[in-house]
């Protein structure tokens, strides 16, 4: 995309903007989006001249049925968060075979009431307009290993859609996600220590909640992992745009998401009536490695499309408004891992080092061939450093390895 394309953009959105025309200014905009993804979109036309839409929708089907990913169940609960809202979540707990050696001892009678500590749990938040199957392949090399939490946030996955935001029309706030994730780990993990991971929006989740509960990191908190996240200042991302696209997107996107969110069903079917351009740019936010798995990559496709509309509009202004900043510091005596993808377009790499400056003894990782699903996209590096971080903080034995990528088995209901 041009200066000279940008700039035209900007001036027809600002000039349909200002008359007023809002049904004119969301055609202009999504000529915008789509000048914006003209990279993603150029491939796209060359696949639809030689490929058939049946054959695409063919494709599509067998890589959703050959694909093994998010298929890992646990066992499910339901927390409520203070506005009501069910947020679900899963567990999976240890394998009693590989569980700590006390549990395989036998058993000693406890004195004056005494019992086994409870262990470490991993509580796992996702990113915006994914689920809690984003982890997928952590969550298979983990399980057993260690008790993790999955959950789904607010009007995500299979939670329920934020009573005040459909009740009061209130955007969501990543204050109310820090609360929300406090709701779960109450009903999940009530006692033990606990590591807190956290994706994109779910790091910013984890970040709330050290600002609004400064006491539960302080007593039960032994480690956080921060993924392709980001403290504050997302209203500066250029999303690898010329500054004039930028702005033009950013002016009339909150009115235009609003006006869209207010037609979800006529949105979803253009959707899915432009399902290959999406794809394309889904790919594009999503990942920088050219040999990504399709499977994988149609696996994020779907997480994402699973977003409805209206859903995308009620979260978009919290991360203008986001800083934690400060929150940071709550988590400076703990091991801590800051990771993200150098060619992240949604959460530049530079945001993970502005929070790595300010917890100096953080381990500070940057994989230079990843973008934003980095997690996806590099599971094995991943992994590898989260098993880390577990090993400093005494959620498991460092001599402890974790395989199994991709795993469907279960251990709980689906």
């Amino acid at each position: 995309m041009s200066e000279s394309s940008g700039e035209a953009v900007a001036a027809a959105v600002a000039s349909a903007t200002e008359a007023g025309g809002w049904r004119r200014a969301t055609g202009i905009a999504g000529v915008a989006i789509g000048v914006v993804a003209a990279g993603a979109a150029a491939g796209v036309a060359i696949e639809r001249l030689t490929v058939g839409r049946g054959m695409r929708q063919k494709a599509r089907l067998a890589l959703d049925s050959a694909g093994p990913y998010g298929g890992l169940r646990g066992t499910p609960g339901t927390a409520y968060a203070e506005d009501g809202t069910a947020l679900y979540y899963e567990v999976d707990d240890l394998d009693p075979e590989t569980g700590a050696e006390a549990d395989r001892a036998p058993r000693r009678r406890r004195l004056f009431g005494r019992r086994t500590p409870a262990p470490v749990t991993v509580v796992f938040s996702h990113g915006y307009c994914l689920n809690q199957d984003s982890w997928h392949f952590q969550r298979a090399a983990l399980r057993g290993v260690v008790r993790t939490v999955h959950w789904d946030q607010r009007s995500h996955g299979r939670s329920g859609r934020g009573v005040t935001q459909t009740r009061d029309g209130r955007p969501v706030s990543i204050d109310e996600l820090g609360r929300d994730l406090k709701a779960v780990i109450d009903a999940a993990a009530p006692e033990g220590p606990l590591v807190l991971a956290g994706h994109s929006m779910g790091g910013m989740t984890v970040m709330a909640l050290a600002d609004a509960f400064p006491d539960l990191v302080r007593e039960r908190v032994v480690g956080v992992a921060l993924v392709g996240t980001s403290s504050g200042r997302l209203g500066e991302v250029n999303f690898g745009l010329p500054s004039a696209g930028v702005e033009a997107v950013r002016r009339v996107l909150p009115g235009v998401l609003r006006a869209l969110g207010q037609r979800a069903e006529l949105v979803e079917r253009g959707r899915r009536a432009t399902a290959d351009l999406f794809a394309g740019i889904i790919k594009r936010y999503s990942f920088a490695s050219r040999d990504v798995d399709p499977a994988v990559a149609r696996f994020a496709e779907r997480m994402i499309e699973s977003t409805p509309i209206d859903v995308v509009a009620e979260y978009y202004p919290a991360f203008n408004d986001h800083d934690k900043t400060a929150a940071l510091a709550h988590f400076a005596d703990l091991p801590v891992l800051v990771l993200a993808g150098v060619r992240d377009l949604v959460t530049p790499s530079e945001h993970s080092e502005a929070v790595a400056r300010l917890l100096p003894d953080a381990e500070l990782v940057l994989v230079p061939d990843a973008g934003h699903l980095v997690m996806l996209e590099h599971p094995e590096l991943v992994t590898d450093r989260l098993a880390d971080l577990l090993a400093r903080a005494g959620a498991v034995p460092a001599a402890t390895t974790v395989d199994g990528y991709g795993s469907t088995s279960s251990t709980g209901p689906g």
